[in-house]
């Protein structure tokens, strides 16, 4: 029960009734603690170094990210060799059918005390949920940035409502410049409405069971068209490794 401070139970229980939970910037702080995020500043600004997506099938070029891939259990976190990012034509009708490779994520951020602690934290929330965790688990590692300009179509979610074809999704805005729109909305699989609504500070965040809903993202735009627009996100994937 919610008591005016989020608790670990809280996102839980939203997860378990809903498919989703939502955490403020605020929330998220407590959350993850201040030692995780002593130096911020220098782990957002690496969104300033992303690559740009070569495998965009609309022609867009206003995607930039990075990957990691890691096997993760409660206070373990192990990162992959460099391999490829693939989803079936099932989960990503535009991009999906073909491997994927992008630019790793560095060593400095895959090994940052704040990567490890939102690994962490999303692992005791799913986990909690889950029957029979079955740990350790695969967990994918993407920093996105759509960058917006005028008369282009920015989108966040190319491949439109959609599920990502895993068990578990955190998504966590890193920063939000100068854009418009970026709204984010939750559906059952009927396609009912279950929330919408916009992150708009630097760890606002949602997750979500992607077993049981789905999720978009509105086109974004610059709002000076002369200056810089861009969204920030951090995107984790997990699936279990085996079957409950």
């Amino acid at each position: 029960m919610r008591t005016g401070v989020l608790e670990i139970d809280d996102l839980k229980d939203s997860v378990a009734r809903d498919g989703f939970a939502r955490t403020s910037a605020a929330e998220m702080k407590a959350l993850v603690g201040v030692a995780a995020l002593a130096d911020w500043p220098a782990y957002a600004a690496t969104w300033n170094d992303l690559a740009q997506d070569a495998y965009m099938a609309d022609g867009g070029r206003y995607r930039r990210r990075r990957f990691a891939a890691f096997e993760v259990a409660p206070g373990a976190l192990v990162r992959l060799p460099h391999q490829p990012h693939f989803q079936s034509l099932d989960y990503n009708r535009l991009n999906g059918g073909v491997e994927r490779w992008f630019e790793p994520v560095t060593g400095a951020v895959a090994e940052h005390a704040l990567t490890r602690r939102i690994l962490n934290l999303a692992l005791e929330v799913f986990g909690g949920v889950s029957p029979d965790p079955g740990f350790p688990w695969r967990a994918e590692f993407h920093q996105f940035r759509i960058e917006a300009r005028l008369g282009e179509d920015a989108q966040p979610t190319p491949e439109g409502v959609h599920r990502d074809g895993v068990d578990w999704v955190v998504v966590m805005l890193v920063a939000r410049e100068n854009v418009a729109a970026g709204v984010t909305s939750i559906f059952d699989p009927a396609g009912t409405s279950l929330g919408a609504f916009t992150l708009t500070q630097p760890l606002d965040a949602v997750l979500i069971d992607d077993n049981r809903v789905f999720h978009g993202v509105t086109a974004i735009e610059p709002v000076d068209p002369t200056k810089p627009a861009f969204r920030d996100v951090l995107v984790v994937t997990f699936r279990k490794t085996r079957s409950d």
